[in-house]
């Protein structure tokens, strides 16, 4: 079976959730699945292999970007910084704000998590509106480091959520 649908099979979908209106799409079974876990850093891996060969470093979102961004940055050689929700890291921190599709929230990184150039890749598990991916993309610029490009295990192409990150490229896995 190709690693693609294997990762496809075990997305499912919770509507209404976390409020009405909103298709969850629940990427939990691959992380219970070794094979389709594998298949998703695999996919990944080769993607910045080809692509981005001269990253230095793995941003990943809370929560579910620390999913796979540890896993990716240890199988390329390199480092993980974490962006996390407003007030959950120590010491000096720098912040932005941004809307989701249903609420509005802030993120945060350690101001010596990032370099100055820096050649990085930001992960997450799913792209809707992009406003999550957009803090996180200001977030590593105003660090002076340059964003090589988001990658995504899921991309909800139907919120245009990739508009919002025009000046860089977003590679997902699964687009519905």
């Amino acid at each position: 079976m190709e690693k693609r649908d294997l990762i496809v099979r075990c997305i499912r979908t919770f509507n209404d959730f976390p409020t009405k209106g909103i298709p969850f799409k629940d990427i939990f079974p691959i992380l219970k699945n070794p094979q389709a876990l594998t298949a998703v850093i695999d996919l990944f891996e080769e993607y910045v292999r080809n692509t981005h060969p001269q990253v230095d470093l793995i941003v990943g979102l809370d929560a579910r970007g620390f999913l796979f961004g540890p896993l990716l940055a240890q199988r390329l050689g390199i480092g993980f910084a974490p962006i996390r929700k407003k007030g959950k890291l120590p010491g000096p921190t720098i912040s932005v704000s941004y809307s989701l599709e249903y609420a509005k929230a802030e993120a945060e990184m350690q101001e010596d998590a990032v370099s100055a150039g820096q050649k990085v890749l930001i992960i997450d598990d799913l792209l809707a509106t992009g406003g999550t991916l957009q803090a996180a993309y200001e977030l590593v610029k105003q660090q002076q480091a340059e964003v090589l490009a988001c990658l995504v295990v899921v991309e909800l192409k139907y919120l245009n959520g990739a508009d919002k990150l025009k000046t860089t490229t977003v590679f997902s896995l699964v687009q519905y």
